[in-house]
């Protein structure tokens, strides 16, 4: 259609001038109405190949995919760096560390984050094409900028104040669990081009939440330590504890409540 269009352009031009011409050498009226019709049907054609024809992206390949469900996971553990390093920094333990650290944690989270919606090559992440899943990370990213005051105000040298550190805690809940969110349907359609592996993609999953848990257990220790909803921070603790254990169990031994199969692998064995 494109190559159509651009040889009728040519087309178009050669008419133009021969039209002028025509008008020119006493036929005003037949060359101005020739002319219009042409320009009509130039502009007919111009409409659909703009708005008529479909754009056709390349599905994601078996690499991609693990690529996708690699990063989107570890965009939940990002999520509870972020926050451990602001409460580290807030509470003076490795102040100057700490913010370095934050700073290069929100420019790989907003990077990663616009990666698995719009693409990006250096990450070798496809365009999303599927809209619930962008509209999710929209939410993501809607979340994360509620939180990005907070954040910013530590990464350049603050502390967050008695009323602000609530709200923080609060932010990051919803990030977390929309983010989770978006991770899972990731693994949905993972799961309907890794045929041969059904279980991959959520071997993929759950291996790569063994990272946020370890940041959200060190977040829940420091919320306790800074005396943050010291009682709920405490039983939320004990049940990522929980559930990391459970995890790391089930990646070796399989688990029928999680959907995960038995490992056979022995190098993978040794790591966990």
């Amino acid at each position: 259609m494109r190559l159509f269009l651009d040889k009728f352009f040519v087309m178009y031009t050669i008419a133009g001038a021969s039209f002028k011409n025509k008008m020119q050498k006493g036929f005003p009226e037949k060359g101005e109405r020739a002319m219009r019709k042409f320009s009509f049907i130039f502009l007919i054609l111009a409409f659909a190949a703009n708005i008529c024809i479909p754009v056709s992206f390349s599905a994601p390949t078996n690499e991609q995919w693990g690529i996708i469900m690699n990063l989107s996971g570890r965009q939940r553990m990002l999520s509870q760096k972020m926050t451990k390093e602001t409460l580290l920094a807030t509470a003076g333990i490795n102040a100057e560390e700490n913010r370095k650290n934050l700073k290069e944690t929100m420019a790989l989270f907003d990077k990663t984050l616009k990666g698995l919606r719009d693409g990006d090559t250096s990450l070798n992440l496809p365009p999303c094409e599927n809209e619930s899943v962008v509209a999710q990370l929209d939410r993501v990213n809607l979340l994360y900028d509620e939180m990005t005051p907070l954040l910013t105000k530590v990464s350049e040298g603050g502390v967050l104040s008695p009323y602000e550190l609530p709200s923080l805690a609060k932010l990051n809940t919803p990030i977390l669990n929309t983010m989770d969110a978006a991770v899972k349907m990731f693994e949905q359609e993972a799961g309907k081009v890794l045929t041969k592996d059904p279980t991959l993609a959520l071997v993929i999953n759950l291996a790569g939440k063994q990272r946020m848990l370890t940041q959200k257990m060190s977040k829940e220790s420091l919320l306790k330590y800074l005396k943050i909803d010291d009682i709920a921070n405490g039983k939320l603790l004990r049940d990522t504890s929980a559930l990391f254990d459970k995890t790391l169990k089930g990646l070796k031994d399989g688990d029928s409540e999680l959907g995960l199969p038995k490992t056979d692998d022995a190098a993978i064995k040794a790591q966990l």
